[in-house]
């Protein structure tokens, strides 16, 4: 865990007020974990968990199994994930 000193202007300090009440959290740092795990992936792409490496990984194995010589566009990989 980080420690950091911050430095609000009135506005932010409201929000994460607001924050703090809405979801009933204890204190401004919970608000501000709060605040970054809703708008964070707006900003930040999360890592891919192993699970979701391995079904991708299955995935193309099964493809190159039944198309050996076809390539597998990201529009059709998409589709077979139901992104």
């Amino acid at each position: 865990m980080v420690m950091a000193q911050v430095n609000l202007t009135d506005y932010s300090n409201r929000v994460f007020e607001v924050i703090k009440a809405k979801f009933g959290l204890k204190d401004k740092s919970e608000a501000i974990n709060k605040f970054t795990d809703i708008y964070g992936d707006d900003v930040l792409d999360r890592e891919a968990s192993d699970e979701y490496v391995r079904k991708i990984i299955d995935i193309c194995n099964r493809h190159e199994k039944t198309h050996p010589n076809r390539k597998m566009t990201f529009k059709q990989l998409d589709a077979l994930l139901g992104v």
